[in-house]
């Protein structure tokens, strides 16, 4: 039986916050009920500090009770994925290798959420090494589904009101698919946006991102992040207003079947054309495959990009995957010991054609920006499976990963009573250009599932 959880958004605490007529710390209080009541049936966290959580909300509560918050999220409540060093918690990457492994020190995007004032409640599920091998996580809306992955317990735990964002990575769909599947926000940025350092996702598509209760709170942990780190080493770092950027209605936007459209259910294409034909009545104009040449390149070098993705990861994953087999082999799945042995199959020639295709789609979809101000597609093929061993199809996800470049779910249709995200594809280092589309749809799209 499916219910209804309710995300908690921070930013539309924030009034109450300035007022003093909510704190830091009751905010928390409400999130850790919400945690009692629920986290046994769900099992979102790998860990919890709930200790130092409220001793952080209670610094929190002082300074904005002085008038002196630390930014726009000191005080929020925040989950942060278990392959993200802390300093106060084990980082065991979804692996028994590393089962209570500790790095003693707090990744870099960690670090800038406590200068920011940020709450860290505990560490979040993850799938074997972020990749395909699922961990406990239920879905909140249907315990027999699953949340999706490898960002799951961040994605279930925003839905269930455990905190108002989590921290997510993706190298294939990994923060947009469990964003569809438990009817969140899930931001994934342009790739080198967030700076990654101390997050074991060093994979060349790897983002670090958000899964969140609102726009306005992924918007805000994103910036929190980046202005006190920056990107990774070499990229400028996602850039855009203080503010979450304003909803602007696009005058044209672009539908992207991808590679995804041949797997989708037939209910999900229908809430995704039904989408379409509501946002042209209020004036878009959307043009596809079949009305522009463009498009029509541009989903031609897209149709694999899973494949493709796949074969890239594949590659760079042999190391280092052939020394944790060295350590203990028996303590890798099946899955993680397929994908060894595939990337030690490949050469280095095969490894460049792979970069070279992902190039060259790249260029292709580079040509849309000219044309449209983003691309609308379908989140996942349908809601989340019932079962826990898959975590679901990432065929239509995949494709902002493989691309590089900002891409954001919204909960705005359903299946089955169950949310189905609607993707927003931008352009890279445009990331603040996707979340003022994303706000447009979302003012525009009736809210089907919106907790």
């Amino acid at each position: 039986m499916s219910v209804q959880p309710k995300a908690v958004s921070w930013h539309a605490a924030l009034a109450d916050m300035k007022s003093g007529e909510d704190t830091p710390r009751a905010f928390l209080e409400r999130c850790i009920a919400q945690i009692e009541e629920r986290e046994g049936d769900i099992m979102a966290f790998v860990c919890r500090n709930i200790k130092g959580a409220r001793a952080a909300a209670d610094q929190s509560t002082l300074r904005w009770r002085a008038g002196k918050p630390l930014s726009p999220i000191d005080g929020m409540p925040i989950g942060v994925k278990d392959v993200i060093e802390t300093r106060d918690m084990p980082t065991g990457m979804g692996s028994p290798l590393f089962a209570g492994w500790r790095s003693e020190r707090d990744s870099a995007s960690v670090r800038a959420l406590r200068e920011a004032g940020a709450v860290i409640t505990g560490k979040t599920v993850t799938t074997e090494f972020a990749a395909s091998e699922p961990g406990p996580t239920r879905n909140p809306w249907d315990n027999q589904r699953t949340p999706g992955g490898s960002s799951s317990g961040s994605a279930a735990g925003v839905a269930a009101g455990f905190f108002s964002a989590g921290l997510g990575t993706q190298v294939i769909g990994s923060i947009l698919r469990p964003a569809s599947y438990c009817g969140v926000v899930g931001f994934k940025p342009t790739f080198g946006a967030i700076n990654r350092g101390g997050s074991h996702d060093y994979m060349s598509q790897s983002s670090q991102g958000v899964l969140a209760a609102t726009l306005e709170d992924a918007w805000q942990v994103a910036r929190a992040i980046v202005d006190r780190t920056g990107g990774d080493p070499g990229y400028p770092g996602m850039d855009g207003p203080a503010e979450t950027p304003a909803a602007a209605k696009p005058d044209v936007l672009i539908f992207l079947e991808t590679g995804g459209w041949r797997d989708a259910s037939e209910a999900a294409k229908t809430a995704a054309l039904e989408a379409r034909r509501a946002l042209e009545k209020t004036g878009i104009a959307i043009i596809d495959r079949n009305t522009s040449v463009e498009v029509a390149d541009a989903e031609r070098m897209v149709e694999n990009a899973l494949a493709l993705s796949m074969r890239i990861n594949a590659w760079e994953s042999r190391w280092p995957l052939n020394t944790y087999r060295d350590r203990d082999e028996s303590k890798l799945s099946a899955a993680m010991l397929k994908r060894a042995r595939e990337g030690e199959a490949m050469s280095i020639g095969q490894y460049r054609e792979a970069l070279a295709g992902r190039t060259a789609a790249r260029a292709a979809y580079g040509k849309l920006a000219s044309i449209g101000a983003g691309c609308i597609s379908l989140s996942a093929a349908g809601c989340a499976p019932v079962g826990l061993r898959s975590t679901g199809n990432a065929a239509f996800v995949v494709t902002g990963s493989m691309l590089g470049i900002p891409t954001i779910s919204i909960p705005v249709l359903a299946e089955q009573d169950l949310p189905l995200g609607l993707q927003v594809l931008g352009f890279e280092n445009r990331d603040a250009d996707v979340f003022s589309v994303a706000g447009a749809l979302m003012n525009m799209l009736p809210a089907t599932v919106r907790a």
